[in-house]
Order: C-alpha cells, then structure tokens, then sequence
C-alpha cells in the first residue's frame, strides 16, 4: 500500500483541504485590515500567516513533493499540514494543530532530502534548504514564539522553493560556475538572514533584504522569462507573472532592512514577497501544475489576464498606501487581492470545465 501513489481524485481532496486553509486566511487578512468578515473566532486573524503559509503552501509544495515520490506514504506530509491549517482555523490546542504544520515540514524536508541525496543538483538543494527553514519557521510556530519570529524562516522557504522549481523546470538558461557561487551566496544570505531575525531583527532584516535584490536580480538576468514575453498565449502570461513577481522581489528587498516588526513598512514587504512573487508564480505555473497534479486542465484564456491585472493593482495600492501611512486605501488593497484569488479560482474552474467539455465533444 505505501509503494503505490494516491490517484488525483484523492490529491484533489488533499488540496480542497489546504484550499480551505488558504479562505480562513485570505478571510483573517481582511479582518485585520478592518473589514467584517464571518471567522469562526479570532483564530485565523491571529493566525493569517501560519494559516496562508505552513497550511496552504505547505499542503500544496508537500503534494507537488509528493506526487513526484509516487508513494503515498509521501502524503503523510501535505495531510498533516492540510489538517494542521484546518485545526489553526477552528481553534484547536496550539500544540495539536501547530504539531501537525511542524510534522507535516518535516515530511516535505525528508523528500527534499532524498531527492538532494540522489541528485545533488543546484535545484534539488535550493529546494532542501527551503524546506529546511519551513520547518524551522514552524518549529518556532510551536514553540509558542509569535508569527513575527516564524516569518523570516516562512518567506525563505517560499522563496528558495520557487527559485529551485524554476530551476528544475530547466527554464533558467545554464548558468556558469560564477553564476552559481552568487545564487548559492544569495540563498545562504537569505537563509542566514532568516535564522537571525527572530533575534536580531534589524542584521536578518538587512540581510534578507540584500538577499532577495540579489536573487531578484539573478532571476532576472538568468531566468528565460523576460524572452518569453515575445511569445503568446500561456507562455507570455507566465512570464508576465514571473518578471513582475521578480520585480517585488526587488522592491521588498530595499524596504526590509527600514523594516521594523508590525509597522506599514514591514506589511508592505512581506505583502511584495508573499502576493506579489509567490502567489503571482503560483498562478502562472498553475497551468503547469494542476493537470499531473489533480488531473484537472486548465487550458489558457486571455481572461486571465484579468485576475493578473487584479493582483498586481491591489498590491500596488495596497503597498502605496502602507507607504502613504494610508491605512483605508491599504485595507482596499487587500480587499482587492482577496477579489483576484477569488477570479483565479472561478476562472481556473471555469477553464477546467471548459476543456473537459471540449475533450468530450472531440471523442
């Protein structure tokens, strides 16, 4: 039973659950930018980060992890972090729902391992040391210390993940042995940085502020998605979403190191790293992503330039206004970039029911 993989009706049931962990978050945000949302307590706006990172990203990173072991003692980890964000949400005791985040890294970790192990490429270990600092992040989560201190770590796991998956999709050009000692500088800047910032806010700050205009920088030179803008249809619209998610990367590197914990500043950096690089890589990989990963095709439409364009003005505006110490028009940021996860999913539905349809007529 353990050598067999789970088939991708079962991968969706596992992504609906971290699915469900990423509303409870998004619906957290809104109310601590002042809106009136339903929440069951005040768990998930106490809870925002943990619940949009270590629950939903981790249960979709653990299932892309997965899903490539083929085994289904394999998804021991995106469960754990799935159930973990859902038990975040509803209040559960902190240890239980913390616990299952922290088992559920550790799992992702292992396989990040193993792959390093069998394949020591530039991905592979980029990849390691982003699961690495999810579990410690996580660690710190359950420790008791407050988000602030888990966050270093969380946006160096999101970071470093994404930067090895470009890498391992082989849509960075070759890079020479130069090349490589600068990325592998950036990466344990960031890491470093990470790590002491839970102690030394001010030296992690600066140096994961150094960190991401490096890798920012890097991306740009190395990575094929500025060339892809000449293309068409799904390849210009992912690299549309990778240069400018390259381009908040640099800009959430120049406003961390003036950064201090919970002021405008430090919002809108993180909000540049976790909304404007993650979630606008996420979105256009998911083309890529969702057919092997759950068996749903989600064919290209021009529409999606509309939740793109959603994205990337909320946060504009909502960064903008942080800035302006404009806290209304920054809650209305937020509102809007809550309304483009919400396009996403319907237009991603719909693109998915649209090609079924298709497939159907054709056979």
């Amino acid at each position: 039973m353990s050598g067999k993989d789970l088939p991708p009706s079962q991968r969706a049931v596992l992504m609906g659950a971290g699915g469900i962990a990423l509303v409870f978050g998004v619906l957290g945000g809104l109310w601590r930018a002042g809106w009136d949302v339903p929440l069951p307590g005040t768990q998930p706006a106490s809870f925002h980060g943990a619940l949009m990172v270590a629950a939903f990203f981790g249960t979709l990173i653990g299932l892309e992890h997965a899903a490539a072991a083929g085994r289904r003692l394999a998804y021991l980890g995106p469960a754990c972090a799935a159930l973990g964000g859902l038990g975040t949400a509803l209040g559960a005791p902190h240890p239980a729902s913390a616990g299952l985040l922290l088992a559920g890294s550790l799992v992702l970790a292992a396989l990040a391992f193993g792959n390093a192990r069998r394949d020591p490429m530039p991905h592979a270990l980029l990849m390691l040391t982003g699961a690495c600092l999810g579990v410690a992040g996580n660690a710190l989560w359950l420790a008791g210390l407050p988000a602030s201190a888990a966050t270093g770590p969380w946006l160096a796991f999101l970071v470093l993940t994404v930067v090895g998956e470009r890498f391992e999709l082989s849509h960075l050009r070759q890079p020479g042995g130069r090349a490589l000692a600068l990325l592998a500088a950036a990466a344990l800047l960031l890491a470093g940085g990470a790590l002491l910032a839970p102690w030394f806010w001010r030296a992690g700050a600066a140096a994961m502020g150094a960190a991401l205009l490096g890798l920012s920088l890097w991306l740009l030179v190395h990575d094929v998605a500025r060339r892809d803008l000449r293309h068409h249809r799904q390849a210009r619209f992912t690299a549309l979403c990778l240069v400018g998610g390259y381009l908040w990367l640099a800009a959430a590197g120049l406003m961390l190191p003036f950064a201090a914990v919970g002021d405008a500043t430090y919002g809108a950096a993180l909000h540049a790293v976790f909304l404007g690089f993650v979630v606008a890589a996420a979105i256009g990989h998911a083309g890529a992503i969702l057919p092997g990963l759950i068996g749903v095709d989600a064919p290209y439409s021009a529409w999606f330039y509309l939740h793109l364009g959603l994205l990337e003005a909320a946060l504009l505006l909502r960064v903008g206004a942080d800035l302006a110490g404009l806290p209304a028009w920054s809650a209305w940021g937020g509102m809007g970039s809550a309304a483009a996860l919400a396009l996403f999913a319907l237009l991603t539905a719909a693109g998915a029911r649209h090609g079924r349809r298709r497939r159907t007529r054709i056979a």
